[in-house]
């Protein structure tokens, strides 16, 4: 069987396989074991032996639990609350007014969690009560927490960047680094468009509520001490060259479990729950990590990496064409693929393509994250809107959420031509540089 031919069997193979409903780590393994028994003389079961360690004992690795443990400490705590009473009051005189703090909660929490169905479904469970009590429109109110809630994945500390750098060899802060100015440039375009649809649709806004004094607002600020210090004590520990991601993710679960003792909300059973929690995400992860590395462990012993790049150089694919190709191949998946099966799927494919173009690989991680954003918010499977569901239960439709969120995708699709045409917006903060050469 020609190489092409075997490819295009084994990516039949792995859709049958993860249609049957195989979780994607033993679809993965699969495929991978499949594949070398066909092509490679290596034995299989030593490469998947020797795969299984190496894709276990990756040191960058050890910061994810830690994240996502702080994450679920967070989730179960009153954090959100207080941060919508302390913003609500400096954002009510805007267009929009507390649709905003939807957008602003996403991106503070965002910073502390990590993940961004906890940023949704925590921002949301707090937020949408409030915003149905004073009238605000339900599919708007619905949409912004879905598009914003995407936040959890671009504003560091980010469990899909972790993912990343460890497969692709790249360096965990510098990637969180390059997510600061995309997430709040992303978070800048959702306030614009709420704006813009307040003032178009001022018949669909509630009627201002008395505005806060100057004194009521400073009052309210200060429940977003224990937030910002959290922020502080972990993205800035990172960036101050105090701690590595791994001992910053340590301090984050030391400082959450604190704020949460001191607010007398934390208990036995908070604890053993996000611990819990935290162990099953974990493992999901490492067992879609192990089936990842021996599918790529295929495609280095087959050599398919060096025919694709072969294959990029002979057709004379530019830089901008490629990107368009890829870009769609990410769209179309994340339809169906969680965020970090995606990842970890595609990249032995789509990494050796970019080769001969010299791409820098920090700059193609906060691409993915956005492709990885947009998927969360489109159907069958939108994660965001999913989790959107869980909190409005059967109250709402579907299709309400999926239309809320329409005009944020259309946000996303801009950033993401934006970091194409203007590399620099991801790169310059991390002080790195790359100049494409898209024709």
């Amino acid at each position: 069987m020609s190489l092409v031919g075997l490819a295009l069997f084994l990516i039949l193979l792995l859709f049958a396989i993860l249609a049957s409903g195989v979780w994607i780590a033993f679809a993965l393994g699969a495929v991978g074991l499949v594949a070398m028994a066909l092509k490679v003389a290596t034995p299989g079961g030593p490469v998947l032996a020797t795969s299984v360690w190496q894709a276990s004992i990756s040191w960058d690795l050890t910061a994810l639990p830690m994240f996502i443990w702080m994450g679920e400490i967070l989730y179960r705590t009153r954090l959100a609350e207080d941060m919508f009473e302390g913003l609500a009051p400096w954002l009510q005189r805007l267009p929009g007014r507390l649709l905003h703090v939807n957008v602003v909660g996403c991106t503070i929490f965002a910073a502390v969690s990590g993940s961004s169905a906890a940023t949704c479904a925590t921002i949301g469970r707090i937020a949408l009560p409030e915003l149905a009590k004073r009238g605000y429109d339900e599919g708007m109110a619905i949409g912004t927490l879905a598009g914003a809630g995407t936040l959890g994945l671009l504003i560091p500390p980010s469990i899909i960047m972790i993912v990343y750098a460890t497969a692709t060899d790249q360096s965990i802060a510098q990637l969180f680094i390059a997510g600061v100015a995309p997430g709040l440039l992303l978070a800048l375009l959702f306030s614009m468009y709420i704006a813009s649809w307040a003032v178009l649709n001022r018949g669909r806004m509630p009627p201002p509520e008395p505005a806060s004094s100057f004194a009521n607002r400073v009052v309210a600020t200060r429940r977003l001490v224990p937030v910002v210090l959290l922020i502080v004590g972990v993205i800035g520990s990172i960036y101050g060259g105090v701690a590595t991601p791994t001992e910053a993710a340590a301090l984050g679960v030391v400082l959450a479990t604190v704020i949460g003792i001191s607010r007398r909300q934390m208990s036995w059973t908070i604890l053993r729950d996000s611990i819990m929690e935290s162990l099953q995400a974990t493992a999901a992860i490492f067992f879609v990590s192990v089936g990842a590395v021996m599918l790529t462990r295929f495609m280095l012993f087959s050599g398919v990496p060096d025919v694709l790049a072969d294959l990029v150089r002979a057709y004379s694919i530019n830089l901008l064409t490629l990107l368009l190709i890829i870009s769609m191949i990410y769209l179309v998946l994340g339809c169906f693929l969680d965020p970090i099966g995606l990842i970890l799927i595609t990249l032995p494919v789509v990494l050796p393509a970019l080769d001969p173009f010299k791409v820098n690989l920090i700059w193609f991680g906060i691409m993915i994250v956005k492709y990885v954003e947009i998927g969360l918010m489109t159907p069958p499977v939108g994660m965001n809107v999913y989790a959107m569901k869980t909190v409005v239960g059967d109250s709402v439709p579907l299709e309400t959420i999926f239309r809320g969120v329409a005009w944020f995708l259309v946000c996303e699709a801009f950033v993401i031509a934006l970091l194409i045409a203007f590399p620099a917006i991801a790169l310059w903060l991390p002080g790195l540089s790359w100049t494409p050469k898209l024709f």
